[in-house]
Order: structure tokens, then sequence, then C-alpha cells
């Protein structure tokens, strides 16, 4: 009995000293993971949030297996998100074994590679490209990819501060969304483009409408380079937007000059605006008192509208005429928004852009408004088909979510993100440290400029902006890949056909 009693004495002590091990074990990673400033969800979920990284990195050998493969995934697959984290961590992209990419999907864009490529000493980057010569203060934009409207409200004020930190560090401009211009904005010292939603926030009277003084005031901050009047964006064009009341703080609400904890709720269009000759009257005017140059924000919904909007300015004049135009495609959107909005309406900026290239240029106007292009466009090839097919300028919202550490969740509405970006709670805000996430924010701008770049060189041009429609083929449903420069041919003057 003695001797069975001490063994199982011995296997208790075992036991015990087991459980206390793990119990030490636990108790010091909760301490490293709550301490640590680099991932968002083990600081909000210590120990627990470990096993998303094991799961993540043992996906790739099970997916074979048991689940979906890297590209079939939405809104964003698993090979996009992989791409920007390892851009945004200041990695080397390449990869082994061949791309997962399928070259049979109908839509899919390759670029023609040049035999004869320019050597290394003769690339150069894209060169700052001027916006608005008819504005007092015109900007010359250093970069062709920058930071899409997000404003604050809908955005953390940490995830604001680190993209503000972030665009500075890496010379692109920050668009503050329609929320109005806070604190967190300009703390980085970075260009800003101010966006007037059609509830005016930061710059309404008592009644909702536009308030000169206050336009004035924000005009009159150095770092503010450019104002974007919005009419739609691909989330939900033609209804404005949506701040659920548990997001409206005081501070945002101050910001605004709405009342806190209340929905917010914009019109679903400029209420002053009924016509394009209104709002030619409103871009003219609110480049007047702000001295800066104008444009609109708006999604494409049928050649026939802006095909009357351009032939307004050329009959009023070019001096009118907006000095950018930001095109949202209908698979765009960050926000709370309805679903049949967001499926349903709205052009895609892959018809879009070409559309809208096509009309700029026709009407002599390619070298007075700019072309923003802005929907999904977050990995490289993105971006440089954009440029290809007629922008002047890309940005991107979702893929610098994804560079502050967004998982995908899709609870930007719920005031419940776990990785502190789109949620007003102070518990799950401390996961994401603007210090350690503007780096990362930085480095995926450059990482995808560069890699622009490099697709640029390899079709054989110096530099991005050079990239045209011929350099990339579109593949069809047939499986066969045509010349975009075939299916949308652009506009060329007479002298050049």
């Amino acid at each position: 009995m003695g001797s069975a009693f001490s063994i199982v004495e011995f296997l208790a002590f075992l036991f015990i000293f087991a459980a206390g091990l793990a119990a030490l074990a636990v108790a010091v990673l909760f301490v490293i993971d709550r301490s640590q400033k680099a991932d968002a969800i083990r600081r909000n979920y210590p120990v627990i949030g470990r096993f998303r990284h094991l799961f993540t990195q043992l996906g790739e050998f099970f997916r074979q297996y048991f689940f979906a493969m890297d590209r079939e995934e939405l809104p964003f697959n698993r090979a996009q998100r992989d791409w920007v984290n390892r851009a945004s961590d200041g990695r080397g992209n390449t990869v082994a074994f061949g791309s997962t990419r399928s070259l049979a999907v109908p839509g899919t864009s390759i670029f023609v590679n040049d035999p004869f490529p320019p050597l290394h000493d003769q690339f150069s980057i894209a060169e700052p490209l001027l916006i608005g010569p008819e504005a007092r203060e015109p900007y010359l934009a250093p970069s062709f990819f920058n930071i899409s409207g997000m404003s604050y409200g809908a955005l953390s004020k940490p995830a604001v501060d680190a993209l503000s930190h972030g665009a500075k560090e890496a010379g692109i401009w920050l668009n503050t969304g329609e929320g109005g211009l806070s604190p967190c904005h300009l703390a980085g010292g970075c260009d800003i483009v101010f966006q007037i939603g059609t509830a005016k926030y930061g710059v309404r009277d008592a009644e909702g409408g536009l308030d000169d003084d206050k336009l004035r005031e924000v005009g009159a901050h150095e770092q503010v380079r450019m104002f974007e009047i919005k009419l739609a964006q691909g989330a939900k064009p033609g209804k404005g937007g949506i701040l659920p009341g548990a997001k409206v703080t005081e501070e945002i609400a101050r910001i605004r000059g709405i009342q806190p904890g209340r929905d917010s709720l914009s019109p679903n269009r400029h209420r002053e605006v009924d016509s394009f000759d209104d709002l030619l009257d409103l871009v003219c005017h609110v480049r007047e008192v702000t001295g800066k140059p104008v444009g609109i924000k708006t999604v494409a919904g049928s050649e026939e509208a802006f095909r009357e909007f351009f032939e307004l300015i050329k009959a009023r004049g070019a001096a009118c005429a907006p000095d950018f135009i930001t095109l949202d495609g209908g698979e765009g959107g960050t926000g709370a928004a309805p679903m049949p909005l967001i499926d349903l309406v709205g052009m895609s900026i892959r018809e879009a852009l070409p559309m809208v290239a096509d009309l700029r240029d026709e009407h002599g106007l390619k070298g007075r408004i700019r072309l923003i292009a802005s929907g999904k466009l977050i990995n490289p090839g993105d971006v440089a088909w954009a440029l290809a097919a007629g922008a002047d300028f890309a940005t991107s919202a979702r893929g610098f979510m994804f560079a502050l550490g967004c998982i995908q969740a899709l609870k930007c509405n719920r005031n419940t993100c776990p990785t502190g970006i789109t949620t007003h709670d102070p518990a799950l805000q401390k996961g994401l440290v603007a210090e350690a996430k503007y780096r990362r924010v930085a480095n995926y701008a450059r990482g995808l400029i560069s890699e622009v770049e490099t697709i640029a060189h390899s079709v054989g041009v110096a530099e991005p902006r050079l990239l045209r429609r011929r350099h990339v083929r579109i593949v069809q449903p047939d499986g066969r890949s045509v010349p975009m420069d075939k299916l949308v041919p652009g506009y060329r003057p007479v002298a050049e056909t």
C-alpha cells in the first residue's frame, strides 16, 4: 500500500508540476502578447490569438487537401492578402513553385513582356504630376499611388494616426473621407485631400449647408492640398454615408458638427446640386474660396452621363472643369452599406475607367482633368492595369487596411473590429499601436510602387505612367487573350490615326 500510495503521490506531483509549468507559460505568453505592438489580434486576445497565426501557417499545407485554395475567397482572397502582408512587413515578395493564379479566368490581365526591356540604368521612377493648373495653389502630386477616402469615425483614431504617419513616410497623400479633418489626420504631417461629402461634415453650417468660413479655415492648412466633392462611392452609389451611433463619439461629433451617439446619415446627394451645371458651379466656388485644386468622386453608371458632363465642360470652358475625377468602381467600399447597393449598383472600375478616360481625351481634357482610379486596387497588377487603362493615379482603402492588420473579419460596421481598425471600443483599439503600424503602411505603399515599376520595366517602358493598353492582354471566355487596345481602342486624334 505504501509503495502504491507513493506512486500515486508521485504522479499527482508530476501532474501539478506540469500544470504549474503550463500556467506559468500561459502567464508569460499573456504578458508578452499584451506588451508587443506588432500583432493586434495577439494584443487584444493574448495567447489564444496565437492560434490564428498557427492556423494561417499550417493552412498552406492543409489547403491542398481540405480547404479553399489561395484565390477562391471574396472579397479579397488569401493570395492578395498575403502579398499585402509581405510587402507591409518589408519582406521580399518572391514565391516558389510557380503562380497559383489561373490564367484561364475571363477578365484576367496579362502584361506583354518586351523582348528587349530597358537596362537597369535606363529605369526611372514616375515623375510628380501637377493637379489643378487653374487653382491659386496647384498641387504637384509626388506619387501615383495614394490612400483613398476613409473617415475618422469609420476608422479608429490609432488607425488614422498610423495612416497619417505612414503616408508622410512614403510620400503619398491621405484622403480624409467624408468625416471632416481631425487632429489625427494632421498628426503625421502628410499631404491631405479633404473630402466634402453630401452632409458637409467639418465645413457645414447649422442647416447642413456649406459654410464658407469653415471651408476657408480648412483650406488654410498647409497640409490640405486638394478638395474632393463626393457624389458617390463604390459601396453605395445613390446613397449617403452611414456611421452607426455607437461610433459617433463626442470628439467625432464635434469634428463633424453633429450630435454624439446618434446615427450619422448623409443625404444621398448634395442638396444644392441638381444638375451638372450646379456641380461645376460648386467646383468653381470651392476652388475660389480655398485656392486649392478641386475634384469630384463618383461611380460610373452610363456613358451618356459622362458624355453630357464633358460636353458641358467644353461649352463652359476648361477653366470651370474639375481638376480631377476620382472614379470608384461598383466593387469598391469599406464601410456600412445596404447589400443591394454593394452587389448590384455601379459599373465595375474595369469597365468604367477606360470609358471615362476615352471620353475625357475625346473632349480634349486629358491635360486638364486628372483621372484617379479606385475600387479594389490593392496589388501591383491592379494598379499597373489602371495606369495602362488611362488613370493618372490610383488610390486604395482596403489595401491600407490590410497593411494596418485587417484580417477581413467583415465587422467594419459593428464597432467590434478585432484588430482595432474600425472600432471605437478603447479595449479593442489598444491592439492597434500606431507607432508600429505606420511603418507597415509606408512599406506597403513603397512595395507596391516598386513592383508596378517592375511591371513597367518588363513591358519595355521606363516608368509606370508610360504603360498603355497595348501592354495588357485580357483573357476571354474561350481562354484566349486579346490586347486591351483591341477590345477598347481608346480615343485618338485624327492626326494620330
